[in-house]
């Protein structure tokens, strides 16, 4: 008989929590930037040029910030692990009596939690600290150039929909045509990003639909009250 590994949902959320904010982001802020302008009935070549600005823009920007933020991230832990690594180098009995207490914490004896933190400091102390005192391990590590990768290319990714919609669209209804889409694909995105993180499909749908009218919704309507007509 094959004994097959379980799967665990929260390996992926790393990458999955930067794709999913970066493709929705894209597509929704894209969408929502053209649909404003389109209100406004310009023409085509001032969309085309609002969606194009849009999506590099916003894939710059989102790149940007995912790594400046994971790096905050990145240095909060390192400096925590420099200090573990002093303390466990100055006062090695202080910090197993610590480690100990986080078993007897979780259920374990005061017999058993002492030797758990024994054999887990002899096989490697730092590492022991990190995951069971600090939180810190492989799964959750901060990875500052993943993330900013990720959320570029999944931006990009997102906002090439609302890009090419504004491109073929008939331009009398460009509104329609964007919103339209953008709702397929934010289910679609939804529906995907449900499955790959083991929740409730439908709710997830749900949420990124109506938040999804709401923003271009807004957007539509400022177009169309301080829009000019260029016709």
């Amino acid at each position: 008989m094959h004994h097959q590994l379980e799967k665990h949902y929260v390996n992926r959320i790393g990458w999955l929590r930067a794709a999913v904010l970066g493709a929705n982001d894209g597509l929704l802020s894209t969408t929502s930037i053209v649909i404003g302008v389109a209100a406004a009935e310009p023409e085509r070549n001032i969309i085309i040029l609002a969606a194009l600005a849009g999506m590099i823009a916003g894939a710059m920007s989102m790149a940007a910030g995912e790594y400046v933020s994971v790096s905050s991230q990145e240095d909060t832990e390192k400096a925590d692990l420099i200090r573990e690594q002093r303390e466990l180098e100055e006062m090695p009995e202080v910090e197993l009596q610590e480690l100990a207490k986080v078993y007897e914490k979780r259920g374990c004896t005061k017999e058993t939690a002492m030797q758990v933190a024994i054999e887990l400091t002899e096989h490697n102390a730092l590492e022991a600290h990190a995951r069971d005192e600090l939180g810190i391990n492989e799964i959750t590590q901060a990875k500052p150039l993943l993330a900013a990768i990720a959320s570029f290319g999944s931006f990009a990714v997102g906002a090439l929909l609302p890009f090419t919609v504004s491109i073929v669209a008939p331009i009398k209804q460009m509104v329609y045509f964007q919103y339209g889409f953008s709702i397929i694909f934010l289910m679609l995105l939804g529906a995907i990003s449900a499955k790959a993180g083991g929740s409730s499909i439908k709710n997830a749908v749900l949420r990124i639909c109506f938040w999804g009218t709401v923003a271009m919704g807004i957007t539509a309507l400022v177009g169309h009250l301080f829009g000019v007509n260029v016709a």
